[in-house]
């Protein structure tokens, strides 16, 4: 990432209420056009705010997007995390099959974001919020392997998500929410 998102101090409403329609002007230019073919003149002029206000707030239109889609990976780590119990080893929770299905209205801006094979700024920070909340379960359960198993776990996802999107992985959302899930539930199941 070429930069970092400026945060204001949380208690500002005013810097939420700018960074929130930054994010939405942002989706709602790239249902239209590419990230690529995004503006900052235009994506201000939509959000209805002055070009210097996004650069109170962002470095660049990358950092602004991968706040935008922040919440997915936020989604994610939620949905692989949806069960209780003993996992079902074959079916993916409902949670994890929503998340795949909910990702087709923004997919193009999510491949602009997370490369083949998980990279990209958005898999970096799939990748870091997945591990660390891996790495807590691991340990909390007293896994000797949590570190290596938290970075399996991680890398696997962001690989299969990203090379899914990008049409590498010939599967509709349902069939690639399985998939990926036998292979986290095998990964965790090792010792």
């Amino acid at each position: 990432m070429s930069g970092t998102a400026r945060q204001a101090p949380p208690k500002d409403p005013r810097s939420a209420r700018t960074r929130a329609r930054l994010r939405q002007a942002l989706l709602d230019e790239c249902s239209e056009r590419s990230l690529a073919e995004v503006a900052v003149a235009a994506l201000v002029r939509r959000a209805g705010i002055g070009r210097a206000t996004f650069y109170v707030h962002y470095d660049s239109l990358e950092d602004l997007a991968v706040d935008a889609c922040a919440d997915v990976v936020r989604e994610a780590v939620e949905a692989l995390h949806a069960w209780r119990g003993r996992p079902d080893p074959v079916h993916a929770p409902p949670a994890l099959v929503e998340f795949f299905a909910s990702l087709t209205p923004h997919s193009a801006l999510y491949r602009a974001l997370l490369a083949p094979g998980g990279g990209g700024p958005l898999g970096r920070v799939l990748h870091r919020d997945l591990r660390a909340y891996s790495l807590r379960e691991r340990e909390l359960a007293g896994a000797a392997d949590a570190p290596l198993v938290a970075s399996a776990v991680a890398a696997t996802f962001a690989g299969v998500l990203a090379d899914w999107l990008h049409g590498m992985i010939e599967a509709d959302s349902e069939e690639v929410a399985h998939q990926v899930w036998q292979l986290l539930v095998a990964l965790h199941a090792s010792r």
